[in-house]
């Protein structure tokens, strides 16, 4: 079971089933698991859909990357090594 550490940490400190805790943890991390494009995309149409024009949705989706964790790209071995070695 992944992450057993963070599950047994929501069951000792929410009162929550082993169960019920993983699910918990499944779905946080699918949250955050989203491609930083899936969520700028997702943000607009939910944005558009509460009748915000382009220009607001823009602001807001560039205010809320910065404090949203997203999954990070994916980094080929030789990407890896020139971040390490420049």
């Amino acid at each position: 079971m992944a992450h057993e550490d963070l599950i047994a940490h929501l069951r000792r400190t929410s009162g929550l089933g082993e169960g019920e805790a993983a699910r918990v943890v499944d779905e946080v991390l699918f949250y955050f698991g989203e491609p930083v494009e899936e969520f700028v995309r997702r943000r607009h149409v939910e944005l558009r859909e509460q009748g915000l024009r382009n220009e607001q949705i823009f602001e807001l989706v560039a205010a809320e990357l910065p404090v949203r964790l997203v999954l990070p790209p994916e980094l080929s071995l030789r990407q890896i090594r020139r971040i390490v070695y420049g």
